[in-house]
């Protein structure tokens, strides 16, 4: 783990680690689920076309307790989904909301201002977006940057990039 100052004295924490198989994906995802700072967490995804973003957030979603069929939001652009989450009481349970969002189909970063979603992400609950870059300039900073890169042996390099105290409960 690297810790970097970013302008203004910002910690910057940068780690690197390896998912050799889907199997190892699906447990990073896992225990993500298990930090409670994902419940408040705006995780970008980033990687090239087949990188594996979408099926990390399928993994997050389903040890999140997503259930049915979770759908790739390529077309949709958004979905929405509200989970149990919780407490420490252990007597209640909250809602969670969470939004998975994919900015591919973009033509233009200014689409993100005229879909509406200025409101969801001043909303409460977990927001994972997968090229994040095509709504350049609209997005809130992220609290973590999951940065996937496919290798020729079909394993994946990650970067996690915490910008946050938030980003940081999650890779710590």
């Amino acid at each position: 783990m690297t810790v970097q100052l970013r302008a203004g004295g910002h910690p910057l924490i940068v780690k690197n680690i390896a998912w050799p198989d889907e199997a190892a994906t699906e447990s990073f995802a896992q225990a993500l689920a298990r930090q409670p700072a994902a419940s408040r967490a705006l995780i970008e995804l980033q990687g090239d076309l087949g990188a594996g973003k979408t099926t990390f957030a399928r993994h997050l979603l389903r040890a999140l307790g997503v259930l049915g069929r979770i759908k790739s939001p390529t077309y949709a652009v958004v979905e929405p989904y509200t989970v149990a989450a919780p407490t420490a009481d252990s007597g209640h349970n909250l809602e969670l909301s969470i939004w998975h969002f994919d900015f591919y189909r973009f033509n233009d970063p200014q689409e993100w201002e005229e879909a509406g979603f200025r409101d969801i992400f001043a909303s409460p609950g977990l927001k994972l977006v997968e090229w994040p870059e095509k709504a350049a300039g609209h997005l809130p900073p992220p609290d973590l940057v999951i940065h996937i890169d496919l290798l020729p042996d079909a394993s994946r390099s990650i970067t996690l990039t915490a910008y946050t105290p938030t980003g940081t409960e999650l890779i710590a």
